[in-house]
């Protein structure tokens, strides 16, 4: 169901990502956003932490009060009609717990579930006691969650160095509950995805990009699923789809900070800087603002 506008403007699918504020705009719910942009959904978001970090890494995070999150995720649920859902940082418990909530009351078509627990400057983004609901609650209410794996072997308890090991593990995750599980591989020699999809095994390869060096790209990767599954592809298109997607944003990643490199999301579109020192006046059928009047 499309909302019209009164010029007959139908709104493209409305995707929901919930996760944590990046004030590099890096990861989080920024890059969740410029990823939804980027596929031509509209994206919305409630914030479940507030992060202090740039691109050097994690300095403190400052989770939301569960009520909070609670009332965010309700005033959009009231008012729009959401395609997917994305779910990145939790920060602990309380925030999962309502999470889960709110996924029983709504039954949402598409949720990818990004299980984020610690940042690359190691920083716990999500409290014990959050990593065991997720593993006993949150895991069975999304379409697909897509750990790496350092989460893989924490939600599993299985230790994972090569991929019959993460295949192992996705395995683990479906019988614990999950519907679908992709295990990302990126950290390894090659850069393996394994997706699981009820009982059907994909390996999908990608050349092993500068990933250490990058910030978001998991944030990117789950968003970009949820784009592609709003649109009505199938996991393992959707799965394979979004790699591109996000192997490409990698190539293109330039510096913002003195650390990591947020991505390029917009790499589809070429959209040029504006130059310094020029002002384009709009051509409204207004008098030209740059001219001074004459006196």
């Amino acid at each position: 169901m499309s909302h019209l506008h009164s010029q007959g403007i139908a709104a493209p699918p409305i995707l929901l990502a919930i996760g944590g504020f990046d004030p590099s705009c890096g990861g989080g719910v920024a890059a969740d956003l410029k990823t939804f942009a980027a596929y031509g959904c509209y994206g919305v978001a409630a914030i479940t932490s507030l992060t202090v970090q740039n691109t050097q890494g994690v300095e403190a995070i400052h989770n939301t009060p569960s009520a909070e999150l609670r009332e965010q995720l309700e005033v959009l649920t009231k008012d729009c009609d959401i395609g997917a859902v994305k779910i990145g940082m939790l920060g602990n418990r309380a925030n999962a717990v309502v999470v889960a909530e709110f996924l029983d009351t709504n039954k949402f078509a598409h949720v990818v579930h990004d299980p984020v627990m610690r940042s690359s400057s190691d920083f716990e983004l999500l409290d014990a006691m959050g990593i065991k609901f997720l593993a006993a609650e949150l895991l069975k209410r999304s379409s697909v969650i897509t750990p790496n794996i350092q989460e893989a072997e924490v939600l599993s308890g299985l230790a994972i160095k090569d991929v019959g090991d993460m295949e192992a593990a996705a395995r683990k995750l479906v019988e614990m509950g999950a519907h679908a599980v992709i295990v990302k591989g990126g950290h390894m020699d090659k850069a393996v995805d394994v997706l699981l999809d009820g009982n059907e095994l994909h390996l999908l390869s990608g050349d092993r990009v500068k990933l250490e060096h990058t910030h978001g790209t998991g944030c990117t990767f789950a968003s970009a699923i949820a784009a592609q599954l709003a649109a009505g592809r199938s996991l393992l298109e959707a799965t394979t789809l979004a790699k591109a997607y996000v192997m490409k944003a990698i190539e293109r990643a330039y510096p913002v900070g003195k650390g990591r490199l947020p991505l390029d999301h917009f790499y589809r579109m070429k959209i040029e800087p504006l130059t310094r020192g020029t002002h384009e006046v709009p051509q409204h059928g207004l008098h030209s603002a740059a001219e001074p009047a004459a006196h």
